[in-house]
């Protein structure tokens, strides 16, 4: 089985087929799945999923790309988190790739987003792009991992340097790979997952982007994470069930519950 730690099926064009979804990750395998929030007016959305579907969880968060936006506090945070289906804190983190200019205001969401958690003792989810020095400065600054008395969490959709990638894990954070990690052109991307110990790597979707090959150019979907398991195992030369397995249990063992 599998478990898909990433997704966004609120969104419209996966809700209105949200049926046809679900059967489709029971079809593979997929037992479980994380809907993630990037901003706070669409969060009920998100938390009625997982309040619908036993196995279906969700996070409160607010996406570093969305600018015009309300800005969450830590408080307000730990408020909405105050739910056993919800389950982490984000997505949070820094993208100097989409948004340029005085991006102060990113970083200061990101804080409040690592101090929430701290509070809480809910996980992070943790989104980087073309910012990676900086976001793993503020995660050190901030107490974020489990270095420093914090949670742990995870680096989602990562694409970075196998170096950012250690210090992730140095303070206690997963690394989940997504779709790209099947695109020919992920050369760099899969070396990093090759030399990263399977314990300390999650497998997601990032629905309805990045769909992986041979779904490449399609939209994507929970069911479709298998496709990310497959090729781990067979990029670490290990079986597919010590994948299923392994992911699967660092997913639980991440989000503090028992399945």
């Amino acid at each position: 089985m599998y478990v898909d730690s990433h997704c966004h099926i609120n969104f419209p064009e996966l809700a209105e087929r949200l049926p046809e979804i679900l059967g489709k990750m029971q079809e593979n395998g997929v037992t479980h799945a994380l809907c993630v929030s990037v901003d706070l007016p669409d969060f009920p959305q998100v938390l009625a999923l997982a309040e619908q579907y036993p196995h279906i969880y969700a996070s409160v968060g607010v996406h570093p790309d969305y600018e015009e936006t309300e800005e969450p506090t830590a408080e307000q945070l730990v408020r909405l988190a105050d739910h056993d289906k919800i389950i982490a804190i984000g997505e949070t983190g820094l993208d100097y790739f989409r948004l340029k200019g005085d991006l102060e205001w990113q970083r200061e969401r990101f804080r409040q987003h690592i101090r929430a958690s701290r509070i809480c003792r809910k996980p992070l989810i943790i989104h980087t792009r073309a910012a990676a020095e900086d976001t793993i400065r503020i995660m050190k600054e901030e107490g974020a991992g489990t270095e420093q008395g914090g949670v742990a969490g995870v680096m989602h959709c990562f694409t970075e340097s196998l170096e950012v990638a250690q210090a992730a894990v140095d303070l206690g954070f997963y690394i989940s790979f997504s779709g790209i990690l099947t695109f020919k052109s992920a050369k760099d991307l899969q070396a990093v997952a090759k030399a990263l110990p399977l314990e300390r790597i999650l497998i997601e979707t990032d629905s309805p982007y990045l769909a992986p090959a041979p779904h490449r150019g399609k939209m994507n979907e929970p069911g479709f994470v298998r496709h990310v398991g497959e090729f781990l195992a067979d990029l670490k030369g290990i079986s597919v069930k010590e994948v299923q397995e392994t992911t699967t249990r660092n997913f639980f063992q991440l989000f503090q519950f028992a399945h």
